[in-house]
């Protein structure tokens, strides 16, 4: 008897349940970019348009609040809008991903975790070859440091464990409520006029400020900012706090997934 098998660990099971992940998030890209000429490009090209929007508009006002200088802020809308954008995308195309599956679950014995996983999985490649490189170039040229290069896996991890969670969460809770990808939509923009993207995060008054410690994506923009632009080592609390957030919300979200995920079948 081999140690894996002592120890209980179902390693053929977890390569199945690999490859099946692989196949799943593959097809989605293929799916979404079939015919399409910039492809994956087009989740960059999207931040940029953006930026340079909220850059004609807001860049000299809001200029004051990074050194006065427009192209800090340009970088600050962009890192802002790349967080959004992830998120949106990984959390917003999750929602439907359960039903989605249900023809084929109710033929084939499949883990119902791995769809809405695969989901975040695609959205998360997408990001790696299409956003990071820039993000780390920038973030090389500013700091000259490598390990900030490095550091930049912190929030970016972060983000990822909070659209994981969030992803299992509304994923199963459109099986019970199928307006939930219209009411979904809404939470998206609100949390998105709620998060300091587009504007610098002093401006907020001191009360409203307070509340956005309950939103996720504020520590890990924050200290995305602060490894991007500053080119100094973030603030450890700024790190930290991302992190359990996204540990806690992937935790309650997986938790809430499979709680409910003996009543799919009933439904799909």
């Amino acid at each position: 008897m081999t140690i894996a098998s002592r120890q209980g660990i179902d390693w053929p099971g977890i390569r199945r349940y690999w490859d099946l992940l692989y196949v799943l998030a593959a097809r989605h890209l293929k799916v979404r970019y079939r015919g399409s000429f910039l492809g994956i490009y087009w989740s960059l090209l999207n931040p940029l348009i953006m930026t340079g929007l909220y850059t004609a508009i807001f860049g000299s006002v809001f200029a004051s609040y990074y050194d006065n200088s427009v192209l800090n802020y340009v970088l600050a809308a962009f890192t802002g809008l790349v967080v959004l954008n992830f998120y949106a995308a990984a959390t917003t195309q999750s929602v439907i991903m359960v039903v989605w599956s249900g023809a084929l679950l109710n033929k084939i014995r499949l883990p119902v975790s791995v769809f809405p996983l695969s989901m975040v999985a695609a959205n998360v490649f997408q990001f790696s070859v299409g956003v990071f490189p820039l993000l780390a170039l920038v973030t090389l040229l500013i700091s000259h440091n490598p390990l900030n290069v490095i550091l930049l896996a912190f929030p970016i991890l972060s983000l990822i464990l909070v659209c994981l969670g969030v992803a299992f969460f509304v994923s199963a809770l459109y099986v019970f409520f199928r307006d939930l990808h219209y009411f979904y939509e809404v939470v998206v923009f609100v949390l998105g006029l709620s998060t300091p993207i587009f504007y610098p995060a002093a401006i907020v008054p001191d009360n409203i400020k307070r509340i956005l410690v309950f939103n996720p994506l504020y520590p890990i923009l924050e200290s995305l900012r602060q490894i991007v632009l500053s080119g100094e080592m973030p603030e450890f609390y700024l790190v930290a706090h991302a992190l359990l957030n996204g540990l806690l919300i992937a935790t309650i979200g997986w938790l809430f997934f499979r709680s409910w995920r003996s009543e799919f079948m009933d439904l799909l």
